[in-house]
């Protein structure tokens, strides 16, 4: 008779596709029958009133008491029972939602189409079904509520009673009142569930899995941000690719754990290392990108002589006796570089250049430009770096 709360049909589908992974669509279609069942409970006793201070101006049988009674009472928690017993309780609240509506109906028609507590209830009623499965539900409810009512109405010699006395009025008024507030919380906790679900989303779509850094998607979006602002405001900007030493060795060896460790050994220390500017990411398999806004090639030199420091004192509970050490590939921006695409290429060649060299080292590209127009041909003068770590070769 009186109307269920908003939820499952236009917002559920954001909602479970958004869900947890090991929620089931079980579980969720339970938490949405019970959420149906605490409103109607409570929307059924409120619309209880309003139809018994208009039959109890006229001479109505014991029987029909019951009926309202038992529907008013019974029917929510029979409902739920239903619902939960079936093997798809969300189907299955939906006819109790039409259900709803032919009680709804008759209700109407048991009134002989008073006019305020009819609108309400119709009102209430229209205004559910369109916030749980939108026009096209509303239509398919709304034509068994008509239904219901016109067969109420012909069983009763079509009886109209229009006048809405004070009694009547006063008791429309918890409902009037208090239900519309309750489906407005019931939608705010929704939207806000959803806002928090799709946030999470967002994270899950930007974020590797396994190391918790930025996917390859997202870093090359902090490398475009980057380069864009170098080429607006001459500010530099310096892409590190970082590669993992023989990582299938070490995953032949150790095991995939133990390489899982490493690579989340390695992300640990670009995110503790990096500047709250600066953009550690997951390139791929164990290839790491490093962007470093405002930040010159001697910047990303100190940047990896630190993880290279880190890594050589490393230890790994998977891997007793493992020792880490990463290529590094640095290149600098400038200003006519192509795209993203071309910088990457360029640190990456310098990566494969630190990878021949012996690895465990950092290669710098050459910045090519104007300025550059020498080494344009691909000529590389490397100077030969001493630190404690050992070799950090870098091509000027």
């Amino acid at each position: 008779m009186p109307p269920e709360p908003p939820a499952h049909e236009s917002a559920p589908q954001s909602v479970r596709t958004s869900a947890p992974a090991g929620d089931s669509a079980r579980e969720r279609d339970l938490r949405f029958v019970n959420r149906v069942h605490r409103l109607r409970t409570l929307g059924l006793a409120l619309g209880f009133l309003c139809v018994a201070s208009v039959l109890r101006r006229h001479d109505q049988p014991m029987a029909l008491w019951l009926l309202l009674g038992a529907s008013a009472f019974l029917w929510p928690h029979v409902a739920r029972s239903l619902a939960i017993r079936s093997t798809d309780p969300a189907r299955s609240e939906r006819v109790h939602l039409t259900l709803d509506s032919a009680l709804g109906g008759t209700a109407v028609a048991l009134m002989q189409f008073n006019l305020l507590p009819s609108a309400l209830l119709v009102t209430m009623l229209s205004m559910d079904k369109i916030a749980v499965g939108g026009i096209r539900f509303w239509l398919r409810t709304v034509a068994v509520l008509v239904a219901a009512c016109i067969l109420t109405s012909a069983t009763l010699g079509f009886a109209v009673d229009l006048e809405t006395p004070t009694s009547v009025l006063v008791s429309c008024i918890p409902l009037l009142v208090t239900y519309p507030l309750l489906i407005s919380y019931v939608m705010h906790a929704l939207v806000k569930k959803v806002a928090v679900q799709n946030t999470r989303l967002a994270e899950i779509g930007s974020t590797d899995e396994l190391t918790g850094l930025a996917n390859r998607r997202q870093g090359l979006v902090a490398a475009g941000r980057a380069l864009a602002s170098h080429q607006r405001n001459g500010r530099p900007a310096t892409l590190v690719v970082i590669d993992i030493d023989r990582f299938k060795d070490i995953n032949d060896r150790f095991g995939h754990p133990a390489g899982d460790q490493v690579l989340r050994e390695v992300a640990m220390l670009l995110s503790q290392r990096s500047r709250e500017t600066d953009t550690p990411a997951r390139y791929g398999g164990d290839e790491f990108l490093l962007v470093l806004p405002d930040s010159d090639l001697s910047g990303a030199t100190e940047m990896a002589q630190r993880i290279r420091e880190h890594l050589a004192v490393a230890t790994f509970n998977a891997a007793p006796g493992l020792r880490c050490t990463v290529s590094l590939g640095a290149a600098e921006a400038y200003w006519d570089m192509v795209d993203v695409e071309d910088w990457v290429q360029q640190a990456d060649a310098a990566l494969f250049r630190a990878k021949a060299g012996g690895r465990d080292c950092l290669v710098c590209a050459p910045k090519f430009g104007p300025e550059f127009d020498g080494l344009a041909s691909g000529r590389i003068v490397e100077t030969q770096l001493q630190d404690e770590g050992g070799p950090c070769r870098v091509s000027t």
